[in-house]
């Protein structure tokens, strides 16, 4: 085999592979982040008159134009622990002499990788909302078409009283809602302190703002070096949404299951299939939703000790042991987020076997209790959402 290595193209990750979000969230997407905050930078200084306003039109149309060798820049990226510091030699040693002293002016690597991420994480997050947005619509159509159907209450893995697959629906629905308003609110700021948080050898605090602007980031109201609320925040996000997903997951896994038969995941060719048993249709949708609501949390909690120990003005190694555990958050969220909602628009729902099983314990005499207005509620608050 090749000494240069393959991309990861999610063999062992079936859930992003091949997903929407997969392509921004891929090395090349990360040095591209880097490159347009540097050229963000450049125009930010240049407003500010800090910088010659040709200069930083002429860093922006190299940062736009150069091509790093990523398989290069990540094992160069080991002398100095951080990809930016060969991405900059590269971009140095590019441009013109007369423009090369005013390009990463005054900043420091974490201002710029950090910004990166989060460039990043803002528009992976599209496409997981508007995944997010797709799973909602089809809920809230379960939700109201059902609102009816009874089927069995199930606590402690036994019968209980019956509900409506609507209410079930409905509950999913708010879930993900949830989930959605939480991601949509973490918030994904610009980093800019130079080497110790004071701006020096940058610009005024109002470059801050600029800078953000430029990108069309939030603006932080302090450098937040060694500050991870950013990062802890929307890991905590993304893992609240392949938990809502992975809740439909789980109940559609036990629904579908021979023996209940209550639900079937949308079919497709080749979809499903086992190698020993041919007979068999493997709910392979939410079984890759619960591969990823599995993984997050734990990625979560590598974050939050990074926050943890994030010591004084630049942390040694816990900035950058969250680089990898960010990245697979988003790329689990979205890869959850496209694959349920595949699985939310084709699930096929069988009332008659809901009945049928609901009728082995005769509890359908029990009434539905108020059901009906509980959909009603859930639907209202999607809408009042959207």
């Amino acid at each position: 085999m090749s000494e240069r290595p393959s991309p990861d193209a999610g063999l062992l990750s079936p859930v992003r592979a091949g997903t929407a979000v997969e392509a921004v969230t891929s090395d090349e997407a990360f040095l591209r982040g880097m490159l347009d905050a540097e050229a963000a930078l450049a125009r930010a200084q240049a407003g500010l008159g800090l910088v010659p306003a040709p200069a930083a039109e002429a860093i922006g149309r190299l940062c736009e134009k150069i091509e790093p060798d990523v398989v290069e820049v990540a094992r160069r990226a080991r002398g100095a622990g951080n990809p930016l510091v060969p991405l900059l030699a590269d971009l140095r040693a590019a441009a013109d002499p007369s423009i090369s002293r005013y390009i990463h002016r005054g900043a420091t690597s974490q201002d710029i990788v950090d910004t990166a991420a989060m460039l990043v994480a803002a528009r992976a997050r599209e496409i997981v909302l508007r995944d997010l947005d797709r799973v909602l619509g089809a809920l809230a159509g379960l939700a109201a078409a059902h609102r009816d159907t009874p089927m069995a209450g199930r606590t402690l893995g036994q019968h209980a009283v019956p509900i409506t697959f609507g209410l079930k629906a409905a509950g999913w629905l708010l879930g993900v809602l949830e989930a959605r308003t939480a991601l949509r609110e973490a918030r994904t700021p610009a980093q800019l302190g130079g080497a110790a948080g004071t701006l020096e050898g940058l610009g005024p605090a109002g470059l801050i703002d600029a800078f953000a602007a430029e990108l069309g980031l939030a603006p932080a109201v302090l450098p937040w070096h060694t500050r991870r609320t950013p990062v802890t925040a929307l890991g905590a996000a993304l893992a609240a949404v392949t938990g809502a997903l992975g809740k439909i997951a789980q109940d559609v896994v036990l629904l579908a299951q021979n023996e209940v038969g209550e639900v079937a995941e949308p079919s497709a060719p080749g979809r499903g299939g086992s190698s020993a048993m041919a007979h068999k249709r493997n709910p392979v949708l939410s079984i890759m939703i619960r591969s990823a609501a599995a993984q997050a949390p734990a990625l979560t909690a590598i974050l939050h000790s990074c926050a943890a120990t994030a010591e004084h003005e630049r942390p040694a190694g816990g900035w950058h042991a969250e680089w990898q555990p960010l990245r697979e958050c988003l790329r689990l969220a979205g890869g959850a987020a496209e694959t349920a909602a595949e699985l939310c628009e084709g699930l096929e729902v069988f009332p008659a076997r809901m009945r049928e099983n609901l009728e082995t314990t005769g509890e359908l005499s029990g009434g539905l209790g108020a059901s009906a207005d509980l959909v009603e509620r859930a639907l209202e608050a999607y809408r009042r959402d959207r």
